[in-house]
């Protein structure tokens, strides 16, 4: 190589620096920065009316995972937290799995109109996101509250004697977050199943493969990386969901978001709140890499 082409190289690398830096400005100053904040905020006291003191302390990690006896000192599981950890996490996963399950048949018939129609249905679907994430919630509070639209239909046709008991509970938030969320699976599975060769189904039949058969053995390899995509944009804003559980669960069903905020407001231990959120990315990137590697397992170079 020249010399003039050796220059010409690293004048090109410096341009792509310098163009990439703004980009890499805001991502570290709006992303990275307040991640490193919340990680140095973990490792310090709780202040009186909140805030932190600037003295290092391990205290909000530990507390994290185990609560301290008052009487004799001794340490043990803090069961309420790992109850709202756990209830995060199934709900997610069961939001996820039943989107999914609803998702899949939507996407699959919408991919199979004619063009005309398929804009229209793809229209209907993202009617929702034209509308605040609040209200949306509150709709479907005013379905399944006891004076709601549910129950006084049920009452009405003589199918109940008295309401359903289902607003504040952990099945009214998994059917908030379900509704809430099915848009972000639909769109990733229709993306994936529009390209998806339809003659391998006929071919797969023409081997003589049962209905079962060419699901599980043409279809879903195929469009497997929309299924990981929407389940990757369903579980983790699930996971971190704070309206959905704040309107639906009354307070009483927390999730990791409103446990979070709780911290920060009313419980005025910022160090926890810090700690919390910053398990909380922890579990998303656990989560990513999992979602990722069953997406490129039977990748040759995955």
């Amino acid at each position: 190589m020249s010399v003039g082409e050796d220059k010409a190289g690293q004048r090109d690398i410096r341009n792509t620096w310098l163009l990439s830096a703004p980009a890499l400005f805001i991502l570290t100053v709006a992303a990275a920065g307040p991640l490193l904040i919340m990680l140095v905020y973990s490792f310090l006291e709780p202040g009186r009316y909140g805030n932190v003191i600037w003295e290092f302390s391990t205290d909000a990690w530990v507390s994290t995972f185990l609560t301290r006896d008052i009487f004799d000192g001794t340490y043990k599981l803090a069961d309420a937290h790992l109850t709202i950890f756990w209830r995060s996490v199934k709900l997610s996963l069961f939001t996820t799995f039943f989107t999914f399950i609803v998702g899949f048949p939507t996407a699959w018939f919408i991919a199979t109109r004619s063009d005309r129609m398929r804009t229209a249905l793809l229209f209907l679907i993202t009617i929702p996101f034209w509308t605040n994430l609040l209200i949306r919630t509150f709709a479907i509070n005013q379905i399944i509250r006891n004076e709601g639209i549910l129950n006084t239909f049920l009452l009405y046709v003589g199918v109940i004697d008295e309401p359903l008991l289902i607003i504040y509970s952990d099945f009214a938030v998994f059917l908030g977050m379900t509704y809430v969320y099915l848009p972000l699976m639909v769109l990733p599975l229709f993306a994936a199943i529009d390209r998806f060769d339809m003659r391998l189904i006929e071919a797969a039949y023409d081997l003589y493969a049962s209905r079962w058969q060419v699901l599980r053995r043409v279809i879903l390899p195929i469009v497997k990386p929309g299924i990981v995509a929407g389940s990757i944009l369903v579980f983790i804003p699930a996971l971190g969901a704070y309206v959905t559980p704040r309107i639906l669960g009354g307070g009483r069903n927390m999730m990791i978001g409103n446990f979070i905020e709780l911290q920060f407001g009313q419980g005025r231990n910022w160090p926890l709140g810090a700690a919390l959120s910053v398990l909380l990315l922890v579990i998303v990137a656990v989560a990513l890499l999992f979602y990722v590697r069953a997406a490129t397992r039977d990748e040759p170079h995955g």
